[in-house]
């Protein structure tokens, strides 16, 4: 119990000297008005980013027509459909960095808590795992579950939960020595609740800043695979798929680049402040 309410306390002290990093929370705050616009945003307009309007067919700028970014070769709205990539680009990302570190944490955790021949197998796994090529997994789960979403999400996810498993197993096999873990085990506390209660808990600092990297990572994992064609398909949008259509017809019309872009390259930047600032708060020697 001790043990936990020191850590209660650590981790409150370090939220405060967090929150005190002005551009970490200036990101936050822009990170969250794009989510925003990107959910909610879309509902404000009487069409869809699938809907072609033939009578704006490739329209430009114009802030005085319906179309306020204008439209694309086929008559769709360019601001819509970049919006709505946002709302499947943002939800791959976030639910994605969320599966793999809640895998990755209890992988490593019970890993590391276990030690001995249990750890070796489980981190020989990790390892065989790493192996795998990245494109070459992401095409063979698309032909075992159809293409699609489903198979872009279970790729992402089954490469980068590795990751926070080494990071955590690390953590917490140093954590199954502390004393407050041994008088657990004498109170007949079974080991599944020492790793939820205690291991996992004590590796929230490491958990927390190494997710705030894994959201970006995950967020440009989907993007770049969507500009190659494998992840996302038309006519759903995803701000990889935008940004390859843009980057085709770049040189007639970069304002299909543009916006999907600068959004993308916009929240990167918060996610990396934000990251940053977490790091800076949670680093010991930084006092």
């Amino acid at each position: 119990m001790a043990a936990d309410t020191v850590a209660r306390s650590t981790l409150a002290l370090q939220f405060a000297r967090f929150r005190r990093n002005r551009l970490a929370i200036v990101s936050i705050w822009l990170l969250a008005l794009i989510v925003a616009a990107c959910f909610l945003g879309p509902y404000a307009f009487p069409f869809t980013g699938e809907d072609a309007d033939f009578d704006f067919i490739g329209a430009p700028i114009d802030f005085t027509s319906p179309h306020l970014f204008g439209t694309d070769d086929f008559g769709r709205d360019l601001l819509v459909r970049t919006l709505e990539g946002g709302r499947v680009s943002l939800t791959i990302g976030f639910l994605g960095a969320f599966v793999a570190g809640v895998i990755g944490v209890l992988y490593g955790a019970v890993a590391g808590f276990a030690g001995g021949r249990t750890d070796s197998l489980m981190m020989r796994l990790v390892e065989v795992l790493y192996g795998f090529p990245y494109v070459i997994l992401v095409i063979l789960l698309s032909l075992l579950f159809g293409g699609g979403n489903t198979a872009l999400f279970a790729a992402i996810v089954f490469t980068l939960w590795l990751t926070p498993a080494v990071i955590v197993r690390s953590q917490a096999e140093g954590l199954a020595r502390r004393e407050f873990v041994e008088a657990a085990r004498a109170g007949g506390m079974t080991s599944t609740a020492i790793v939820l209660r205690h291991i996992v808990p004590n590796c929230a600092s490491v958990v927390i800043v190494y997710g705030s990297l894994l959201v970006p990572e995950v967020i440009l994992s989907e993007s770049f695979l969507s500009f190659l064609g494998i992840g996302i398909k038309e006519p759903q949008a995803s701000w990889g798929n935008l940004i390859q259509t843009g980057t085709s017809a770049m040189s007639t019309d970069l304002r299909l680049l543009l916006l999907p872009g600068a959004l993308l390259v916009a929240v990167l930047l918060c996610l990396n402040f934000i990251a940053d600032g977490l790091r800076d708060a949670f680093d010991p020697n930084d006092r």
